[in-house]
């Protein structure tokens, strides 16, 4: 027995660690969805849709948002931003089944609101698990709230740590682990990476970062006894002790400042000047690089890896799918962008929202490595937030309306 689980820890390689309190299969609680990866194991989706037809429901909000809605049993949440200033800050819950509002809690921001016109206070995706959601803003405004709407706990960081800079708009995303919440505080001010308990709100960690203008959301792997959580700048993705804060290794180079790293198997793949494929170092080494090429290129959107295939879309709409042993392109498409939102994949289908509200659907069970568009589905709104999937349905956020996208 101890062999057979050895062997599956080996061809296993690295992988995600699930997240805390029992999300169930099928939910989508995170930036990315489950383990961050963008892919879900959902089947029976859609292939077209418009307003009049496959739209479950539509949900009305009350401001604008880049946040991605999360999903967790029968609750979706969302954050949103309002007012002349967007100091208005809202975390919301629906009913998954027919969209119907649970509630609404509004909070004052306290932080600065100053921000490039393309993004808003309500950027960063709130992370959700069985005890509630945990909800992030651009004002470094953080609180908890349990499935009900109750308040669990509050924090200012921009109190707590006045030298926070927002510049033209923070949104990074949380992401729970154990009874951790990583906070990712990179900025062009008091720079930092936090790991607060998710039960009270209280820190448990605080390690400095370079003060640099960052989106990227943190990623959390186990494997070979260990787990890390990484942190990724343009400059470097460093490797941290979840439970204690301490430096494991670091990687430096040209990174992507925008768009986040995946796991793929048994290596970290990381976008940037040149995308890079890193194998899981051991100890306090540096991780080794088993390849690196400037023939991958991302933007806003974030990568996604599917046996063996990494998936990348450019905000000007160019879709390429290339391998993972080594970095050579497959296949490549164009599509009409631009693109802000990450591709996400469900049942051998990838989903690229583009801004103008058009989700390109994509089929990736071809044997011969060329794409095939299956449908573009159009809906008369703008779109900058990466769906989400559950329930079998698509779940595609604009700044007006939260959609529910399923087989009517």
């Amino acid at each position: 027995m101890k062999t057979e689980l050895r062997t599956a820890a080996y061809l296993g390689g690295i992988s995600f660690i699930l997240l805390a309190s029992a999300v169930q299969a099928g939910d989508w609680p995170q930036f990315r969805g489950p383990n961050g990866s963008g892919v879900s194991d959902e089947k029976g989706l859609p292939i077209r849709w418009s307003s009049e037809q496959n739209i479950r429901w539509k949900a009305e909000l009350p401001g604008r948002g880049l946040s991605c809605p999360v999903i967790v049993g029968d609750r979706v949440y969302l954050t949103a931003c309002s007012g002349y200033q967007q100091d208005r800050l809202h975390v919301l819950c629906f009913r998954a089944a027919d969209g119907k509002k649970l509630w609404e809690r509004q909070l004052w921001a306290t932080g600065s609101t100053m921000c490039h016109p393309t993004t808003c206070m309500a950027a960063p995706t709130p992370v959700a698990d069985a005890q509630g959601v945990y909800a992030f803003f651009a004002t470094a405004d953080v609180a908890a709230y349990d499935p009900d709407g109750h308040l669990l706990w509050y924090r200012s960081l921009s109190r707590d740590y006045p030298g926070i800079a927002n510049n033209v708009g923070m949104a990074a995303s949380p992401v729970v682990f154990g009874d951790l919440l990583f906070l990712p505080l990179e900025n062009a001010g008091n720079s930092f990476a936090l790991a607060v308990d998710r039960r009270t709100g209280a820190t448990r960690w605080k390690v400095e970062r370079h003060r640099d203008i960052n989106w990227i959301t943190p990623l959390v792997v186990s494997g070979e006894g260990r787990t890390e959580v990484l942190f990724q700048t343009s400059r470097d993705i460093t490797a941290y002790d979840p439970e204690t804060g301490k430096r494991l290794w670091s990687h430096e180079g040209g990174l992507s400042s925008v768009s986040s790293p995946i796991l793929g198997r048994d290596r970290i793949l990381v976008p940037g000047g040149d995308f890079t494929a890193l194998k899981a170092a051991s100890g306090s080494a540096a991780p080794e690089v088993l390849w690196k090429t400037n023939r991958i290129k991302t933007s806003y959107p974030s990568p996604v890896f599917l046996d063996g295939r990494i998936y990348t879309l450019n905000q000007a709409g160019i879709l390429v799918c290339s391998d993972a042993e080594d970095g050579k392109t497959l296949w490549q498409v164009r599509l009409k962008g631009p693109f802000w939102a990450t591709p996400v994949i469900a049942d051998g289908k990838l989903y690229a929202l583009n801004e103008e509200g058009t989700t390109f659907v994509v089929d990736l069970r071809t044997d011969d490595d060329e794409a095939r568009i299956l449908a573009q589905n159009r809906l008369e709104d703008k779109f900058l937030a990466t769906p989400a999937i559950a329930h079998r349905s698509l779940f595609l956020r604009s700044d007006q309306f939260l959609y529910c996208i399923g087989e009517q």
